[in-house]
């Protein structure tokens, strides 16, 4: 006790000898974010499931560079999260070579049956594609997309990215937080191999529960040996085709076998000094690009983050780029798109300037949108990763709708998406069905740039893709967020293109909420992070100083892991 007195005495006299011009200590800022970046000067991966982002780590850790670790990343996320995307689902990427500063874009969206066309459907007195049915299932092109970029720039063989889940595939891995909510659609119980893959023994699997399926784990192993080929042209193939036959599907052995993904000239445009990087159709992509260049009309920081009038801005400015992309994009191999026209500054300053401040406009020109753009598949996976050297993939990778068609072929331990009933079955439009044409896809992966900072970004969800990246980017740009709370601060989605109707997080006040409903939007208020505004993922390379950052999405059960150095 005496020695606790004469300490305090000791200290009391200090401060009272304190000099009476000491600065006082700095204060703490507030936190204003949920999660903290993790900021490396190695190799980060970001991925919506925590074991995707340590399997992407691991390959870096390995030797492996930006290419590899997303697809080892991506590989898991098809074992762990198989209701939003896995092999048998589509792929885009962005590649940005640091060395060189280009930056390459890779469409691996699969193609329609040959024999698949509006005719043969009417013959069938067919007039609208069945989401859950075997028409609305094209070529998958998630594997030949892996393949063309290990073998353009990746440096590791197939044998190793797929290591992770086919390990974890054989040998279970636990259920973890989101994966338990998310796992089992009771519309697709009774589709063909859904349940005896996903709810084997007839149980569903619980948070903490160990789920295994080996079935997946043989398919991959089938990868790792003999490369894409395994999953086009092979036995492999046989068995998948024989079933899509004995669904009454039209595919055949050459639809797959014929089939390449394509190395595209990404589009860009720029926002207030930055270049921002998108896939050209027939992605939704450009209307991304569109809605940013209609916001750059307007003193977007001046009104404030998540303010009514900044929030206004956006939502129509949604609305006038959802309508053009609606009208124009399909797939450019079989129709004209004006792709430059779309992102001209000329006509976005026109759109913009059919916003009005005061009232929300309920319905745009052009306005000749199918019923098929209208449907939710928002079941996708976006993750991104970047190595010590800075090269950055912004890769992202979908079923379309949850688990797609839930239809899962004897032996192969995935399911088949759903991409096909995006199609538009009407003649004459960029998005009408055709033989061995790719639908108009909502999946987009994103990247942008400014002088020594390069961010590789995206959000998943359906239609709300494109928002949710104008309004990532509009957090970096005219309010200086870093790339964590860029992705976590709140967000609105409209998931319809005509109409007044907007959802929005809770975290933005109600005081905004009630202006903007005086202006005339139908707000429908969601508590929480909700599932409905996509979730994201994102890395930042600083070349100067040679530093990664990275955030991840708190609306899944996200991570971004840093690789670790060589221990000696």
């Amino acid at each position: 006790m005496r020695l606790t007195i004469l300490c305090f005495t000791a200290l009391a006299v200090a401060f009272a000898q304190a000099p009476a011009t000491a600065p006082p200590a700095e204060p703490i800022p507030a936190r204003d974010q949920n999660r903290s970046m993790i900021v490396s000067k190695y190799g980060i991966v970001a991925a919506p499931q925590f074991l995707a982002s340590q399997a992407g780590a691991r390959i870096l850790e390995a030797g492996g560079n930006a290419i590899d670790a997303a697809i080892a990343a991506n590989a898991m996320t098809g074992l762990t999260q198989p209701y939003v995307n896995g092999i048998g689902g589509d792929l885009f990427a962005i590649y940005y070579e640091a060395k060189t500063g280009k930056v390459y874009a890779l469409n691996a969206s699969g193609w329609t049956p040959k024999a698949l066309t509006v005719e043969y459907l009417k013959s069938k007195n067919i007039d609208k594609i069945n989401p859950i049915g075997v028409h609305a299932i094209t070529v998958p092109g998630a594997v030949a997309g892996w393949d063309a970029l290990r073998k353009r720039f990746g440096t590791m063989p197939f044998s190793k990215l797929l290591g992770p889940a086919i390990f974890y595939a054989e040998n279970g891995f636990a259920m973890p937080e989101w994966g338990a909510r998310s796992w089992i659609s009771q519309a697709l119980l009774k589709q063909p191999g859904y349940a005896n893959t996903y709810m084997p023994d007839g149980v569903r699997p619980r948070l903490g529960d160990t789920f295994k399926n080996p079935a997946l784990g043989e398919s991959l192993r089938q990868i790792a040996a003999k490369g894409r080929d395994a999953y086009y042209k092979s036995n492999m193939t046989e068995g998948l085709v024989k079933f899509l036959q004995e669904q009454g599907g039209t595919h055949t052995l050459a639809d797959f076998a014929e089939y390449e993904p394509e190395w595209v000239e990404a589009i860009s445009t720029t926002y207030r000094g930055w270049k921002v990087y998108e896939l050209p159709p027939n992605g939704q992509g450009v209307a991304a690009l569109s809605m940013l260049n209609i916001m750059e009309n307007f003193p977007i920081s001046d009104y404030g983050h998540n303010s009514a009038a900044a929030l206004h801005v956006m939502i129509e400015a949604k609305k006038l780029a959802y309508a053009d992309m609606a009208k124009f994009v399909g797939d450019p191999r079989f129709t004209a798109i004006p792709v430059e026209a779309m992102l001209s500054k000329e006509l976005a300053a026109k759109r913009g300037q059919q916003i009005s401040m005061s009232k929300a406009s309920c319905k745009v020109l052009p306005s000749e949108i199918s019923q098929n753009l209208n449907a939710r598949g928002r079941e996708t996976i976006y993750l991104s990763t970047v190595d010590k050297d800075g090269n950055i993939v912004s890769l992202i990778q979908s079923n379309y709708a949850g688990y797609g068609t839930g239809m899962v072929a004897p032996g192969a331990g995935f399911s088949f998406h759903n991409r096909g009933a995006g199609f538009d079955l009407t003649e004459g439009k960029p998005n009408t069905l055709a033989g061995h044409k790719r639908p108009l896809h909502t999946i987009i992966p994103a990247f942008m740039q400014k002088d020594d900072i390069s961010i590789g970004f995206g959000i998943m969800g359906g239609w709300n893709q494109s928002q949710a990246h104008a309004q990532f980017v509009a957090n970096v740009v005219d309010f200086g967020m870093n790339v964590q709370r860029a992705l976590e601060t709140p967000r609105f989605t409209k998931a319809t293109f005509e109409g007044c109707d907007v959802s929005m997080e809770g975290g933005i006040p109600e005081s905004v909420r009630s202006e903007l409903q005086r202006r005339g939007h139908v707000i429908t208020t969601l508590q929480g992070y909700s599932s409905a505004m996509g979730n994201g993922e994102a890395v930042m390379h600083d070349k100067k100083r040679m530093v990664n950052f990275a955030g991840a999405d708190p609306r899944t059960d996200s991570a971004a892991m840093p690789q670790n150095p060589p221990i000696p």
